[in-house]
C-alpha cells in the first residue's frame, strides 16, 4: 500500500486525493446576497448536516488554492450572514455547474445559469425555484480554519425555514431518493446520482444484536470465496442455525452432491446472500461443517 505524508506532497495533489477519496459529497447550492443587495449563487461540495437540536448545516467556501483569495459567497456572508442552501437534482446539474464559473463580483449567477430567483420567507437571499428542497438559514458562526491557500472556511448554519416539493415524497411522507434524484460530487469531473440501480440499502443494526463475524465457523470466516460484505451480512444474523435445522436441511436438500465440492458450496451460499437470504446461506455453509 502506498504511503503518503500530507506535508510532503503539494496542496494541489492533496486536494485531488481528498476529493477522490472523500466521496460522494452532497452539494450545497448556496445563495447569498451582499450589503448592496446583489445576489450570488455558487455550489460547494464541502457540505453536510451535523445535528438537529439545534439543527446544523455546515459548508465551506474554501480559500482559492492558486492565490489564497476568498470567494464571493464567503465575502457576502461576512456582510449579510444569511444563506439559502438549495439541493441539486440531476435535472439541474448542468446549470449548477455553469453557475460555478468565476464571474466578476456583482454578476448574477441566477441569470447566467438560467435559474429562477424566488424571494425567501425569513432571510434576504433568494431561493432557486428549480431546486426540489431549499433551506433558508441564518449563519451562527464562521470558522476560518487557517487563512492559507486552500484553507476551509466553515459556515455554521441554522435552518429557519424549509421549502420542499411534495412530488419528491413517498407514500409515507419521506423523501424518495428516486424522486428527488440528488447528485453528489466525486473527484475530477465525476458525479453520482441517487436514482436508478446505483443505490443500494444496508439495514442499520439498531434493534438487533448480530453474532459477529468472529462467531462464524472458521471454514466460513476464512472462506476464499466469500467477501467481507458477505461475512458482514452473516455476522449480522442474530443467531447461528441450530443442529436440528442443519440436519433437516441435509435430509431435504435436493442436490446433496453439491457438498462434495467446497467451492460450489461457498459460491451457492454466496448467491443466496446476494438475494437477501443470509440465514439460508449460513445453513448451507454449516452443513459441510457438521459432517
Amino acid at each position: 500500500m502506498k504511503q503518503i505524508d500530507p506535508l510532503e506532497i503539494s496542496n494541489q495533489n492533496l486536494h485531488k486525493l481528498l476529493l477522490g477519496g472523500v466521496a460522494p459529497r452532497p452539494i450545497a447550492f448556496a445563495s447569498t446576497i451582499d450589503k448592496d443587495g446583489r445576489p450570488n449563487l455558487s455550489p460547494f461540495s464541502f457540505y453536510n448536516v451535523f445535528g438537529v437540536n439545534p439543527n446544523t448545516l455546515i459548508f465551506s467556501p474554501s480559500r482559492r488554492g492558486r492565490d489564497n483569495t476568498t470567494k464571493h459567497t464567503f465575502e457576502n456572508l461576512k456582510e449579510v450572514p444569511e444563506v439559502v442552501l438549495n439541493a441539486v437534482s440531476y435535472k439541474m446539474v448542468q446549470q449548477m455547474s455553469l453557475s460555478s464559473t468565476e464571474y466578476a463580483k456583482g454578476v448574477n449567477e441566477f441569470e447566467k445559469a438560467g435559474f429562477t430567483q424566488v424571494e425567501s420567507v425569513k432571510v434576504k437571499p433568494f431561493r432557486v425555484e428549480e431546486s426540489p428542497l431549499q433551506f433558508e438559514c441564518k449563519v451562527r458562526e464562521i470558522i476560518e480554519t487557517g487563512g492559507k491557500a486552500g484553507s476551509g472556511n466553515l459556515i455554521v448554519c441554522e435552518i429557519v425555514f424549509i421549502h420542499l416539493d411534495e412530488n419528491i415524497l413517498d407514500e409515507n411522507g419521506a423523501i424518495d431518493p428516486d424522486k428527488i434524484d440528488l447528485v453528489g460530487r466525486m473527484g475530477g469531473d465525476y458525479y453520482v446520482r441517487t436514482s436508478g440501480s446505483v443505490k443500494f440499502t444496508v439495514p442499520k443494526p439498531l434493534t438487533t444484536l448480530g453474532i459477529g463475524v468472529d462467531s462464524l465457523p472458521a471454514t466460513v470466516r476464512l472462506s476464499k470465496y466469500l467477501t467481507g460484505n458477505d461475512l458482514g451480512q452473516l455476522g449480522n444474523l442474530e443467531n447461528l442455525p441450530s443442529v436440528a435445522e442443519i440436519e433437516n436441511l441435509k435430509k431435504e436438500f435436493v442436490n446433496p452432491e453439491l457438498f462434495d465440492n467446497e467451492e460450489k458450496v461457498h459460491l451457492y451460499a454466496k448467491s443466496l446472500i446476494e438475494v437477501g437470504k443470509p440465514y439460508e446461506a449460513l445453513k448451507i455453509l454449516m452443513i459441510k461443517n457438521s459432517d
